[in-house]
């Protein structure tokens, strides 16, 4: 699996600014990028839109929901009859 990841670098540790799908203690490599200047962001935008340019997986201009907007989801999927979404995905993904 690979991601690109935006991080805030504090107190010597870099903070993913959303939820990651990792296992506790488990390693990764990095590459380290700063933040585009609005320059190139729109640069990138403008290869974007003529097609020029890919956006990388996992880029989306959807904000990640609140911690109250997945708490509301949770509870949402909680109440829908059958298996739990855990469990789904967990079969389709197999052994």
């Amino acid at each position: 699996m690979s991601e690109t990841v935006t991080a805030v670098y504090e107190r010597g540790v870099l903070r993913p600014l959303q939820p990651m799908d990792l296992q506790e203690h488990q390693t990764v490599r990095l590459q380290v990028l700063p933040e585009p200047s609005d320059e190139v962001e729109r640069v990138i935008q403008a290869l974007i839109e003529a097609g020029l340019l890919t956006p990388p997986l996992g880029h989306s201009e959807i904000p990640p929901p609140s911690e109250e907007e997945r708490r509301d989801l949770a509870k949402t999927l909680a109440r829908t009859p059958g298996k739990p979404p855990s469990e789904i995905i967990i079969e389709e993904r197999g052994e």
